[in-house]
């Protein structure tokens, strides 16, 4: 009898949590303090910032250059999907290195490995979800391309119409994956919660919030673009810089303080 008794409680307290967690009202530029917070934590910490910042480079040169050299669909799938299960593994290691500056810790590359591996469950559910996403969004840029075949003299309207189309229809798939990831994996980093808990949040918050969320958006492409146009060394500082910035949107939107912190 007695034994049983934390086990309910347990039970209970899980039952009375919400679906989700709520999340604040956001001034549009908000972002832009994200960012000034994000450059904080990289200046603090700049070894293991910009350490995963090369990591992020060196496998990125890598998938292209396997991308070149073999040029197999089915290879390059694999590539990918790996890929994209071991990003959200590095993403969180900018968010653990935040959490320990603002805990007033001294950041370590063992802390942020062994932090970001606990929650290997949940990030695996994520990352199969964006793998889910991408296998959909590459088949319905196959049957676009079947109702716009190639032609035989060039069609200026055609195209046009196209690459619209195209275009519209990836920006729906990337938005979806930008709303469920805003602020899910910050989320799984700081409370005890599972993934799909912190992905309706983050959709929640998201929608909630679309001015913010707009001007965060182009603050993100335009941080990846000129790390790309630099032939992706820029990657290195800018990525971090996303990474620590992404946690203090995290804090400063989603009121979490229902879910129990982890333990150390």
């Amino acid at each position: 009898m007695t034994d049983s008794t934390p086990s309910k409680k347990h039970e209970d307290a899980s039952d009375a949590l919400p679906f989700a967690a709520p999340c604040k009202d956001l001034q549009a530029s908000a972002p832009i303090r994200w960012i000034k917070l994000g450059w904080q934590d990289l200046r603090k910490a700049p070894v293991q910032s910009l350490g995963y910042g090369a990591i992020i480079l060196m496998m990125s040169y890598l998938l292209a250059f396997l991308a070149v050299t073999l040029g197999n669909f089915v290879v390059l799938l694999a590539l990918l999907s790996g890929f994209v299960f071991l990003g959200p593994l590095i993403a969180m290691a900018f968010y653990d290195t935040s959490l320990q500056l603002q805990n007033g810790r001294k950041p370590t590359l063992a802390h942020s490995l062994r932090n970001s591996w606990r929650h290997i469950g949940n990030q695996m559910v994520f990352a199969l979800i964006l793998m889910i996403v991408f296998l959909v969004w590459a088949r319905a840029a196959s049957l676009i391309h079947v109702f716009f075949p190639a032609l035989t003299s060039p069609d200026m309207a055609q195209l046009a119409l196209f690459l619209v189309i195209g275009t519209l229809v990836g920006s729906l798939f990337a938005a979806f994956v930008f709303c469920i990831s805003a602020f899910s994996l910050p989320m799984i980093m700081d409370r005890d919660a599972d993934m799909v808990t912190a992905a309706v949040t983050s959709f929640n918050a998201v929608l909630r919030n679309k001015a913010a969320m707009a001007v965060w958006v182009l603050l993100i492409v335009g941080a990846v673009g000129a790390g790309i146009a630099t032939g992706f060394f820029g990657l290195a500082v800018t990525l971090p810089l996303i990474g620590h910035a992404t946690w203090h949107a995290y804090q400063e939107t989603i009121d979490s303080s229902a879910w129990p912190r982890h333990k150390e």
